[in-house]
Formats: structure tokens, sequence, C-alpha cells
């Protein structure tokens, strides 16, 4: 049986401020404060997972146990078509150690340029995330969410994080660093894995 979340305050289990603030804003209406795990000073867990919920669970649970609340993780990544799915969940580790993602979208670009994935046919892509639910006693709720897109170069926008800049959404022409924030948490892929997460876990809690 789901179990419901019924407190008024999660961990965040992310040190990546852009995410913290994406799914500080989804939660927002749920009455919920959320702290970040970069604020408590927790260490960040080694992803060992070949998937996304592997890696959500990893962090889920390592941050709910340190904080001894519950908390809430995100795995998310780019998976591009013509790259079999890469860079998958090593989305982050293609910007180096300091998660660099301008470095990222340029190590992208040049990989399908090697695959020579030039005309937008060729750039399908999809943003995955896997949103995982943890309390301090080892319960996990796990949901996900997909949306299918493009790959644009060179990159457009300032609004989002990590390889916003590069992706279009299907039936859009702006990239998801263009449109506003609103527009973005009605149609991504985290929040689509969070309306999941909502309707199993804090139904009844929306103000």
């Amino acid at each position: 049986m789901t179990r419901q979340f019924d407190g008024d305050k999660l961990v965040v289990a992310s040190h990546n401020k852009g995410k913290v603030k994406e799914i500080t804003e989804l939660l927002a209406p749920f009455g919920v404060t959320a702290v970040s795990a970069g604020d408590l000073g927790l260490a960040e867990p080694e992803e060992t997972g070949t998937t996304f919920e592997a890696n959500a669970k990893i962090k889920a649970l390592a941050a709910a146990r340190g904080a001894n609340l519950p908390a809430l993780a995100d795995d998310s990544g780019l998976c591009v078509d013509a790259l079999g799915g890469e860079p998958g969940v090593y989305s982050a580790r293609w910007g180096g150690e300091s998660k660099n993602f301008n470095l990222a979208m340029e190590k992208l670009q040049e990989a399908l340029s090697k695959a020579r994935a030039y005309d937008a046919r060729d750039r399908g892509a999809h943003f995955a995330c896997a949103l995982c639910l943890a309390w301090p006693d080892g319960h996990t709720e796990t949901f996900v969410g997909k949306v299918e897109g493009k790959i644009v170069y060179p990159p457009r926008g300032n609004r989002g994080f990590g390889y916003d800049p590069m992706f279009v959404a299907e039936d859009m022409t702006k990239t998801f660093a263009e449109i506003d924030p609103a527009e973005k948490h009605a149609i991504s892929h985290r929040a689509r894995a969070f309306q999941g997460l909502i309707k199993a876990c804090f139904s009844g809690r929306e103000g």
C-alpha cells in the first residue's frame, strides 16, 4: 500500500541549486517546507545505480537517514536517440567534476556530429525523471516521468538549468530555457513524475 506523506517538512536530496529551486516550487502548493541536502551539510552519496530509479532511491535514502526526515530525490537526465540513450544516467557527469553544463552541451554537440546527426529528424531525445520519496525507516515510493522532444544547437535561453537550453519539447518551438518556468512546470519530465507522486502520496493536501 502506498504510504502517504503526512508531515510538513522534507529534505530535497540534491546539491543542485536549480533542481532544488524547481522541486521547492512544485511543492509550494502543498504546505511543505523544503530544505536542501546541501544546506544541511549532507554528503552526496555515490550514484552507483544504472537506472534513474536506482539512483533516485540511493540519494533519497541517504538524505532521509542523514537528516532523520522524509527526503525527496530526483534523478533525471537527457537520453538522445542517436547516441543510444546517452548521456542518460551520466548526464551530469558529462560536465566533468564541476558539472559544467556548458561543457556538457558542447560535448553532446560533438557526439551528435560524430554520429552524423545533423538534421532535426535525427536529433530526437527525451528527458526522463525518477522521483523517490524516502522515509528514515527505509520505506520508499518512486515515480517516473518522461517528455519527448529534440536537440537544438547552439543552446538558447537563460532560464532552467542543465541541458534545458538544448531541448525543445514535442509540439513546441522554444527550448526549456526560453519558456516561462510555470510553463515548464506544467509539461516537464519532472512535473509528470511529480504528478504521480502528488496523486499517490499527497492526496488532499493542495491548498
